[in-house]
């Protein structure tokens, strides 16, 4: 099969491909481990679209913490999608969506918490008055699976924070005026 490649933006490749594609527990370890050989880290696996059209959307970091590049996109792209038909996990069609996390990237680990120290997040958790809060995020301290992260929220209230009790995070975006 040749895939057919075309470029939206800036911010992502796309390649059409064939599939019935289930994302969990069967797809996601794949993607991962097919981006880990090439220096990437899977920030985010979706499955989206329609039954007519589904889309596996795929969101990239680099691990050298410089910015995810189109022909980074399009090198993590087909690596995808030759592991996905190698596997015969594809048959119908498909779109897969390669792209950078964006300035709105969520935080899903401790080590993407640790790496934004210093910046606002959009946090999501029972142990918020609301259930979800911006805050800054100052430091991140305790033991693998007991991280707890120290915040500051908008009134300048620092209070620590359990990552285990986060249900979602994103990483805040304003725009200037």
């Amino acid at each position: 099969m040749v895939p057919t490649l075309f470029c939206s933006s800036v911010f992502g490749f796309f390649l059409v491909l064939t599939g019935d594609v289930q994302v969990g527990e069967i797809v996601e370890p794949i993607v991962a481990q097919e981006l880990d050989t090439l220096g990437f880290d899977l920030v985010e696996l979706r499955r989206g679209g329609s039954r007519s059209r589904p889309v596996l959307e795929i969101r990239i970091d680099r691990r050298d913490g410089t910015k995810v590049t189109i022909e980074d996109c399009a090198k993590a792209s087909r690596a995808v999608e030759a592991r996905l038909e190698a596997q015969a996990l594809v048959g119908e069609q498909y779109v897969l969506e390669v792209s950078s996390p964006g300035a709105d990237r969520p935080l899903k680990t401790a080590a993407d918490w640790r790496r934004f120290v210093g910046r606002r997040a959009t946090v999501t958790s029972g142990a918020l008055a609301g259930g979800k809060q911006e805050v800054e995020i100052l430091a991140l301290d305790g033991e693998e699976g007991a991280e707890v992260a120290l915040v500051r929220d908008p009134k300048g209230r620092e209070f620590q924070l359990p990552l285990v009790e986060v249900t979602q995070a994103r990483l805040a975006f304003h725009w200037k005026r």
